[in-house]
């Protein structure tokens, strides 16, 4: 089918016309950039053409076309070194009106670049990596328009074809970046799915080399595609359809979105303008992906760059496709155990790979909340995500040893750290087997007192933990990880479904229900929760707040919750909450909910038990006027340590600042374990702090009964509980908080030892 050509597309094909002609004509390499330069300048009417090309780790002045000749292999710029050079590290564009307003802009005076204001450049990439800049520069102060930069993209793809084959980059550097030393490393991550493996490093991708970039035949590098369309939707209906793993899992959520995407027509139509332009099926893809790749650099909202890694996903399966080189690490086969390396990596993807073999994945980037995180989580598979340079550090077949638990990849391994790594899974093994045992054993202390132990969940497939480890019931369930899966909003019947499932999936167990808690570091794309940007997210317009103000949301996840627990107890807690009235306006809306499905006959939950968490120690302050109409109160100990402290838990800097056993959060939960016990509230804890052995025993010094925890953490949790004499903890608690000791950790490690507590 013909396509109409706009200017954009004219001006583009008029360039790779131009090139094309160029590339064909005899002559060296440096009499085509000369002319190169001179035709993409005169095509957009750009004054300055320059290309810059990476010789010797610099960034060299090749050809130009308006600046002094005589800086010709002359100027050269390190890489982040002025405007070239910050397009050059961060493989980013730039568009200026007045070049001197950026920060990273240098004047070289050898140029005579001084007259010109505007500036735009492009990267000119292979393998993912700058080879050289395609710069442009006007007298007058104005921004180039986005069809002259797409036209400059396009040409910067079509050089690096010419640059390469002229070898006149570094080609090494850029080809084999995992060449690097053979000594062995200890690098660190984000901890994205827990767990320990060892395996052989083996690259999820090898990059698809494309040849040509400049069509012969336009309608058939259209067909190409169309046909590579058709079948990469084929093969997605066909994974989506048969995932080995449990059925009703948020995955199933996960993979549906990514199927929307296949179907995307926006992103095919944008492939297609690209092949327009005269660029070949091979090339077209992989412009629309670095489009793609420049505008994920720019997205603040992670859930939003999460949607762009999907489209990153589906372009490399697109182009391995219509290329023919099909040979990946899954589709090769996987010949012995496995660490997965890669850039980042697709939900479909992760499901094409052997189980029996994969033992665990090294991602350069990746997030908490994404797509491939939620799969691997219910595949058992651990990852550890955002290891900075790993596939210039790994080489293929290197030995790796991956413990997600200490935020540790051990690349080429000294026999000893491999010994000691065998001698820790052991242990691990050998600690599981035992709090295996325990499953089935009460939690409570030498001295007689039962602790309830539940577990935090999100994930309906979370709830199979409940059974394996011997929990009381869920004592936090995020009900926003739903919402951060999904495509669009949730509605009511989907999230019907869902809470009822989880209540089946519950049994005669109790589960507390957190409404949603969104906004801070959990944005929805579909759903824009402050029109301003915020300085400190984490203690803006988040959570609670936005539920009160948006209340048609809060609505309907009431609704949903009353709904599904018909016939059954309700336990729903509010998360954020600083001031009683808050309370009062959340607790409003379910009893407004409540009445609403009461006049219409439908069947309604035995009782509804309504909560808060105290994250805000605001609220601590108000315990008092709260107590006749607060049935349970959760203390979040993440969000409370860096309000307590004001710190952000997400600055590296100020990660381990701040200790849990410091006097001022032990006094703090101290006082309102005490409040709570005088006014007659049930009180637990919900924080990573309950999870982690000596920070429980101290909770539960301070009179805490009550703690909600990771699954992993019922095993050890309970192990310590059944070896503590709790009256002796609490004497010790309040013996440390009257007169603290310099070192209020090493004063309970010490007395734990003494005292033969199992601290794991």
């Amino acid at each position: 089918m013909a396509t109409k050509h706009t200017p954009s597309l004219v001006t583009a094909r008029n360039i790779l016309t131009g090139l094309r002609s160029i590339m064909a004509s005899p002559g060296n390499a440096q009499a085509k950039l000369n002319h190169v330069v001179e035709t993409i300048g005169e095509a957009v009417s750009s004054e300055v053409c320059s290309i810059y090309l990476r010789r010797e780790g610099v960034l060299e002045l090749f050809a130009t076309r308006g600046l002094n000749q005589e800086a010709v292999h002359v100027t050269k710029l390190a890489f982040g070194e002025g405007l070239t050079g910050y397009i050059a590290k961060n493989v980013e564009t730039l568009n200026l009106d007045e070049a001197a307003s950026h920060p990273d802009f240098q004047y070289r005076p050898e140029t005579g670049e001084e007259k010109f204001h505007s500036f735009a450049g492009v990267p000119i990439i292979r393998n993912q990596q700058a080879v050289g800049v395609l710069c442009a520069q006007h007298i007058d102060p104005r921004k180039y328009s986005e069809e002259e930069i797409e036209s400059f993209q396009t040409a910067a793809m079509v050089l690096s074809e010419l640059i390469s084959n002229a070898e006149l980059v570094d080609v090494e550097s850029v080809d084999a970046p995992n060449a690097r030393n053979s000594g062995a490393d200890r690098l660190s991550g984000l901890q994205l799915v827990k767990g320990k493996a060892s395996g052989f490093a083996v690259f999820h991708q090898p990059r698809v080399k494309i040849e040509h970039t400049v069509a012969e035949d336009t309608e058939a590098e259209r067909h190409r595609v169309y046909s590579a369309f058709d079948k990469m939707r084929s093969q997605i209906d066909q994974m989506t359809n048969q995932a080995e793993f449990g059925v009703g899992g948020e995955h199933e959520e996960v993979l549906q979105t990514y199927k929307m995407f296949a179907y995307d027509e926006g992103w095919s139509r944008r492939i297609n303008e690209a092949i327009d332009s005269g660029l070949t099926a091979e090339a077209a893809i992989e412009r629309v992906q670095q489009h793609t790749r420049m505008r994920m650099r720019q997205i603040d909202d992670p859930l939003l760059a999460e949607r762009m890694h999907d489209l990153e996903d589906l372009a490399n399966r697109l182009l391995r496709i219509v290329s023919g080189q099909m040979g990946t690490a899954a589709t090769m086969g996987l010949r012995q155990d496995t660490i997965l390396v890669a850039r980042n990596l697709g939900p479909a993807e992760l499901l094409e790979y052997d189980r029996r073999r994969l033992k665990g994945v090294v991602l350069e980037e990746g997030s908490l909340t994404a797509h491939v995180t939620i799969i691997a989580r219910a595949m058992d598979i651990p990852i550890l995500g955002q290891v900075k340079n790993v596939r210039q550090i790994v080489r293929e077949n290197d030995l790796l040893l991956l413990n997600v638990d200490e935020n540790a990849l051990f690349v080429r391994p000294s026999p000893s750290i491999e010994d000691a790594f065998e001698t820790q899974i052991e242990l691990t093994q050998k600690k599981r087997a035992a709090y295996a045992e325990l499953k089935a054993k009460e939690p409570i202390t030498t001295d007689g007192t039962r602790i309830t132990l539940n577990i935090n969940a999100g994930l309906r497939d979370d709830m199979a933990m409940l059974s394996l480890t011997g929990a009381d019931g869920i004592g936090l369930f995020r009900t926003e990880f739903q919402f951060l899966v999904a495509a669009t909003m949730p509605g009511r019947a989907g999230q019907l479904r869902f809470y009822r499932d989880v209540l089946d999936a519950a049994g005669e167990k109790p589960v507390i229900f957190r409404t949603v808690d969104i906004g801070g570091d959990k944005p929805l794309p579909y759903f824009q929760a402050s029109e301003v940007k915020e300085e400190n997210p984490a203690m803006g317009w988040r959570a609670l707040r936005i539920g009160l103000e948006r209340d048609a949301l809060m609505k309907v996840q009431a609704r949903s919750l009353i709904e599904a627990a018909a016939g059954r107890k309700l336990n729903v807690m509010f998360p954020m909450i600083a001031e009683p009235w808050e309370f009062d306006e959340a607790k409003a809306v379910f009893e407004k909910q409540l009445e609403y499905l009461r006049d219409r006959k439908k069947q309604l939950p035995l009782s509804i038990r309504y909560g808060a968490m105290l994250e805000v120690p605001a609220l601590a302050e108000c315990l008092d006027q709260l107590a006749t109409r607060l049935d349970f109160l959760s203390i979040g100990t993440n969000d409370l340590t860096q309000f307590l402290f004001a710190a952000d838990r997400s600055n590296p800097k100020l990660a381990e600042r701040f200790d849990w056993l410091s006097p001022a959060i032990l006094r703090f939960i101290g006082r309102v374990s005490r409040q709570a016990d005088q006014l007659g509230i049930e009180l637990s804890v919900c924080g990573e702090m309950g999870g982690r052995p000596l920070e429980a025993m101290a909770l539960l010094g301070l009179g805490i009964k009550r703690l909600s925890i990771t699954p992993a953490s019922v095993g050890p949790i309970k192990a310590m509980i059944r070896s503590l004499d709790l009256g002796a903890a609490q004497e010790q608690l309040s013996g440390i908080l009257s007169d603290p000791p310099n070192d209020p950790r090493g004063a309970l490690e010490k007395w734990a030892q003494e005292h033969q507590v199992d601290l794991g």
